[in-house]
């Protein structure tokens, strides 16, 4: 019964918010307390959701400081060269955007952050994509494919957590996938290529001289609309690293001005060298991450900002995108309390292994792998990791499988893992980006899983897995 209530559910969650009958938000909180309900643990909901805040709480704090740090790096200038250079290839042409969109996503993946890999490409994308009337859901599905990709790294999260449920070294799972996750990478590549042709004869192959006007002293990034100048900025209330533009319908839109206020060109190399140290002892896990996180707002704030009127100014900036994400956390945090309270992902999870037949035995690296892309969908990577995955290698053990493949093929879920609804930093790239998530769901899930299998794929072939 709890198996049947449990994928319950996730199908009415994903079906609302897909159909748009409610917000995420509502959903997250609402539908849990009614299957809760209907448990028969009604009761208890206090009990389940105020453990899901307490194993959550740090989640949020981390992202809600994270969100400043990077938003104040944005704001002062450190990502611009990047920017600069993606911008420059991408141009006014469809297909270079897109594709330049997965590019910038996986680069700035490299810090294990997805929210902020997903501020950093929005604020710098962003503008294109609205000034050519592009399709945002194809700028927000590619960016959470590449990072899925590159979540796999060993800080990323679910490498770490796989070593840890399994008791085995994380290099020796993560360096052979190597491989096999450069070919999933390769692939989005590929597919937002496809995508970005898509576009391009939807829309028409663009001309910078006809379509756009871009102002050549600023090295073709900042882009106006004909007859429509760039509005003033300021440190005052909104964003002032998000200067507005107007497109033909009047609606206004943002981008990196390399004029505005918020630019501290002189700290440059003080904030790269405070990012650095912030990534390495990350890394090196010489602090807890939202407390390095906190130390690093504070002091990025109070060196490129000592007056406390431009730290307000900075702070009320991001508030909104730390407001969002904190409340789908804290929302998230019902929705995975009461699945795990009940004990329905654990009758879920006994359920699904249950009904693998003694024959596949010797393939459970190949049955791991599919799994994973369902179950790290619908459930936290703790979830799945701790609970799901030792009972997978168990039963791969007793067939002959080693604990690494299976280890190595749990990784292949993790491109359709970022857009899952209980991964918090999809909010702030829906957010950003003013997309519905539904939309956003029903456009990259099929993409997603599909580089998944690719990834997969890719690791039986080359014996990995």
């Amino acid at each position: 019964m709890l198996t049947i209530l449990g994928f319950g559910m996730i199908a009415t969650f994903l079906v609302l918010i897909m159909m748009k009958k409610v917000s995420p938000i509502a959903a997250l909180v609402l539908i849990p307390a009614l299957f809760c309900v209907l448990v028969g643990q009604g009761a208890k909901l206090g009990d389940y959701v105020i453990a899901g805040i307490g194993d959550l709480a740090p989640t949020a704090a981390m992202l809600m400081f994270a969100i400043v740090y990077f938003g104040v790096m944005i704001d002062v200038g450190l990502f611009d060269p990047i920017v600069r250079g993606i911008l420059k290839f991408a141009k006014a042409d469809p297909v270079r955007i897109v594709v330049g969109t997965a590019v910038l996503a996986a680069i700035v993946s490299l810090d294990g952050d997805g929210s902020t890999t997903f501020m950093i490409t929005v604020s710098a994308m962003y503008p294109l994509y609205k000034r050519l009337k592009m399709s945002l859901v194809v700028m927000t599905g590619v960016a959470a494919t590449a990072n899925g990709v590159m979540n796999t790294l060993p800080w990323g999260g679910p490498t770490a957590r796989a070593a840890t449920a399994l008791k085995v070294d994380a290099s020796d799972i993560f360096v052979p996938m190597i491989p096999a996750l450069g070919v999933g990478l390769i692939f989005v590549f590929a597919l937002s290529y496809v995508l970005g042709r898509r576009e391009r004869k939807r829309l028409g192959h663009l001309s910078l001289d006809e379509d756009v006007k871009v102002t050549e002293t600023v090295e073709e990034k900042v882009l106006v609309g004909a007859g429509s100048g760039s509005k003033g900025t300021g440190t005052g209330g909104g964003s002032a690293s998000t200067p507005s533009y107007e497109n033909d319908e009047g609606e206004t839109f943002s981008g990196l001005d390399p004029n505005r206020a918020t630019l501290r060109p002189k700290l440059y190399w003080f904030n790269a060298l405070l990012t650095v140290v912030l990534l390495a002892s990350m890394i090196m896990e010489l602090l807890p991450i939202p407390v390095l996180f906190m130390l690093g707002a504070a002091l990025a704030l109070s060196v490129n900002y000592p007056h406390m009127a431009d730290q307000k100014a900075r702070i009320g900036a991001h508030a909104e995108n730390v407001l969002n994400v904190a409340g789908m956390v804290f929302a998230a945090a019902v929705f995975t309390g009461v699945l795990q309270g009940t004990g329905m992902v654990d009758h879920m999870a006994k359920w699904v292994v249950g009904g693998i037949p003694d024959w596949m035995g010797p393939h459970m690296a190949l049955v791991t792998g599919v799994l994973s892309i369902p179950f790290t969908y619908f459930m936290s990577n703790d979830g799945f990791y701790f609970g799901i995955l030792p009972v997978l290698a168990e039963a791969g053990n007793a067939h002959g499988v080693s604990t690494l493949e299976i280890a190595r093929a749990s990784l292949a879920g993790q491109p359709l893992h970022m857009s899952s609804p209980l991964v918090p930093a999809v909010y702030v790239l829906v957010g950003m980006a003013k997309v519905e998530f539904g939309d956003h769901t029903k456009f990259t899930v099929k993409w997603a899983a599909l580089t998944a299998l690719v990834v997969l794929g890719a690791g039986l072939l080359f014996g990995i897995v």
